[in-house]
């Protein structure tokens, strides 16, 4: 993959204003796309589109389902544009801080308006359309329809079911699909209504050159249909509990690590089947996205397995992982591999010898790159490398403006000693900015955050809370303050938009 000199920002799509509680695929959506047009960005990168719910915080990172789409972004305009609802019957949830989602609100709107969405497609001829998504998606989308209706029924984890149904067993899942026939098919027409209108916004940035970076979570929950479709790939116990739990050990987010609790793989057993079910998730995500960002890369390498039961991070071990051999067989799947390694973090070499081996691009985060070190550290603009993507800071850092306000004196003297000026907290989303669009890496993505210049009171997450998180969206009042005109300039003059013909003796 040859990557071109480009930017974008990064927001996801929650982030969105609507009158709705929640950004969605809606006319927002379009509206930004219109701007990122404007203003001479290529991409839009977005956080993973999976469902996501309140029992893992809606954390778009904890998903029951690594290839279904997160129902709670169908637009509501969309949807009665169509004729499959009337907005009317419904009260609109209400904006009690317009810059956060209260995901239980929107919650219980968005379940009233796909219901009603459903039996509204129950009283008509079943359209082509759907009977063709279902039979393209069937690989997963089958699997996943029944699994949510067993989940309601019963209520509890796919571990605690009637052992027939806990191991798969043929003559009892044929029997639960007729028992729950229409609850399957309301999962199966909520995700088709998700796919189509995904579909129809990425035509719509195609037609205006923006493509969209997605992102793959390396883990995939325990409560979820892929760890019950397949157990055998996942280190489980024999009551198909978590043997071995996943996390990362202590590092700059965390002094006593990360305990994320999602079960490991069993790698031996996906190398025995040609990792097909990782094959299919990525496939999935190249149907969604231009490019795809691998998050937790590190762990194709080698990964931090903790015992079930630990109540920290802090005494797992590092275990090899076969990614030379998996992105062996994905490179003759997928020969142009528009992959991005999430290298961030403490990384060994043989993480830096996997991602040379496939010549992945990997990332530089200019928050890191100020400090005591002043030349060896990777992060510092003059050791960027044109493979790169540069980014002020990511969804897991604090915005610039925030970032500045809490660093300590050596980092705010080197920055400041670095661009020759004087920066201030309410300059410095600009210096980044900056920074990152004058970079040899091809590549450069703002945050939102970072392109208004907001505070950490706009933080999308803290590695290791779990309480706030996810929930940051753009505010109506901060709209103005994008000058479409005055970014593209930006791009234009470090070269990450192209100067139209008409318009290059103008600017000479």
């Amino acid at each position: 993959m040859e990557l071109k000199r480009s930017s974008g920002i990064l927001i996801h799509i929650t982030s969105l204003p609507s009158p709705f509680g929640i950004g969605d695929m809606g006319p927002e959506a379009y509206e930004f796309i219109d701007f990122l047009e404007a203003s001479g960005h290529k991409y839009w990168q977005i956080l993973p589109l999976n469902p996501t719910d309140a029992a893992f915080t809606h954390s778009p990172y904890s998903s029951d389902s690594a290839f279904a789409g997160n129902t709670l972004l169908i637009s509501p305009e969309l949807l009665e544009r169509e004729g499959a609802v009337d907005l009317q019957n419904f009260e609109l949830p209400v904006d009690t801080i317009p810059s956060k989602v209260d995901f239980e609100t929107v919650s219980t709107f968005k379940k009233a308006l796909l219901d009603e969405a459903f039996v509204n497609f129950k009283k008509k001829k079943i359209p082509a359309a759907f009977k063709d998504f279902c039979k393209t998606h069937a690989s997963w989308l089958d699997d996943y329809s029944l699994y949510k209706a067993l989940r309601k029924h019963f209520g509890v984890s796919w571990n605690l079911w009637p052992e027939t149904l806990r191991d798969r067993k043929a003559a009892a899942l044929n029997k639960a699909r007729k028992e729950h026939l229409e609850e399957i098919e309301k999962t199966k027409y909520f995700q088709f209504l998700f796919f189509s209108q995904w579909n129809l916004l990425s035509d719509y940035a195609h037609l205006n050159k923006v493509n969209f970076i997605g992102d793959i979570p390396f883990y995939i929950n325990h409560e979820s249909a892929d760890c019950w479709a397949n157990a055998s790939y996942f280190k489980l116990d024999k009551n198909k509990e978590p043997a071995k739990i996943s996390g990362v050990p202590p590092d700059y987010f965390s002094e006593t690590g990360q305990l994320w609790g999602t079960p490991v793989y069993n790698w031996k057993k996906l190398q025995l089947n040609k990792y097909d079910w990782w094959i299919e998730r990525i496939r999935q995500n190249l149907l969604l996205f231009d490019l795809v960002r691998l998050d937790h890369f590190r762990a194709f390498s080698a990964y931090w397995e903790v015992n079930a039961g630990d109540k920290t991070a802090e005494n797992g071990k590092w275990t090899k992982a076969p990614g030379n051999d998996l992105f062996n067989i994905v490179q003759k799947k997928f020969p142009e591999m528009p992959l991005i390694a999430e290298d961030l973090g403490s990384l060994d070499e043989p993480v830096y010898k996997l991602i040379k081996d496939f010549n992945f691009p990997g990332m530089k985060v200019l928050q890191f790159a100020f400090g005591e070190e002043r030349v060896e550290n990777t992060y510092l603009p003059f050791n960027h490398l044109p493979n790169n993507l540069v980014y002020t800071g990511t969804h897991d850092n604090n915005t610039s403006r925030g970032w500045f306000e809490k660093a300590d004196k050596i980092v705010k003297r080197h920055f400041r000693d670095y661009v020759g000026a004087r920066v201030t907290s309410k300059n410095i989303h600009l210096h980044m900015h900056k920074m990152a669009l004058n970079s040899v890496a091809r590549v450069a993505i703002i945050p939102m955050q970072d392109i208004i210049g907001l505070g950490g009171e706009a933080l999308m997450n803290i590695p290791g809370s779990t309480k706030g998180n996810w929930t940051w969206r753009v505010d109506y009042e901060d709209i103005p303050l994008l000058y479409s005109d005055e970014l593209k300039a930006m791009n234009e003059l470090y070269g990450r938009s192209e100067i139209p013909e008409n318009e290059k003796s103008l600017k000479s």
